[in-house]
């Protein structure tokens, strides 16, 4: 399984032939080093509706035909736009035939801004657990530290999380280095910083501050293999 990651919070796993991608915004990402053009996702999960993260959906699930797996309101936002959906919610999981999907709490807002300046309203954020080949990987979504990540980590022996360090809309460094305690995950990759200026970061600074030293920054296009 290769995983990697593409500047602000989006993250590409590569597994058995298909192509998943979490929050995939692209366009407006001055970070990321992806193209629209040049992905064709077999699937693409969202942790929330926020105009940063559901990002380019709608344009690369209608050209790959890819399935589109959200919290229930988002999908069936999405779906009415013509884009092949699974819906979800917090606490439940589904095997898929690529590997399994489970979402978890997060703490953030979750609505989409139109280009008539109207928010629609998308469900609950969430966190996204993927299994797959034994190994679990845990994308916080948005979120600010909550007690129950340290049940997420009992329940689950995560092998890579990715935790938003950026402040200001989700944790900072500190608050993320103390999810990762909770979490108790192998190794510890810092998303959502940098991208704008309210979540300038250094995310070296967020490694230094992890108790098991498991950090990992991954510059966009870089990846660790499972």
């Amino acid at each position: 399984m290769k995983v990697s990651y593409h500047g602000h919070s989006v993250v590409q796993i590569q597994i058995s032939g298909k192509r998943i991608i979490i929050d995939p915004f692209i366009r407006g990402n001055q970070l990321t080093d992806l193209r629209v053009d040049d992905i064709n996702p077999d699937v693409i999960l969202l942790t929330h509706g926020h105009n940063d993260h559901v990002g380019d959906t709608v344009e690369l699930a209608k050209k790959s035909n890819g399935l589109v797996i959200a919290n229930h309101e988002l999908s069936t936002y999405l779906g009415w736009q013509g884009v092949k959906t699974h819906g979800m919610h917090i606490g439940g999981a589904h095997q898929f035939d690529f590997g399994k999907v489970k979402l978890t709490q997060a703490f953030h807002g979750s609505s989409y801004e139109t280009a008539n300046n109207e928010l629609v309203y998308c469900g609950m954020p969430a966190g996204i657990l993927f299994m797959a080949e034994g190994k679990t990987i845990y994308h916080a979504g948005d979120t600010g530290l909550f007690s129950d990540m340290k049940l997420i980590g009992e329940r689950h022996h995560i092998d890579l999380a990715f935790l938003p360090i950026g402040d200001n809309y989700t944790m900072g460094p500190e608050d993320a280095a103390y999810a990762a305690k909770l979490l108790g995950a192998e190794t510890i990759v810092p998303i959502h910083y940098n991208t704008f200026p309210p979540i300038k970061q250094d995310p070296a600074h967020f490694i230094d501050m992890l108790e098991n030293k498991n950090g990992k920054v991954l510059q966009p296009g870089e990846f660790i293999e499972l």
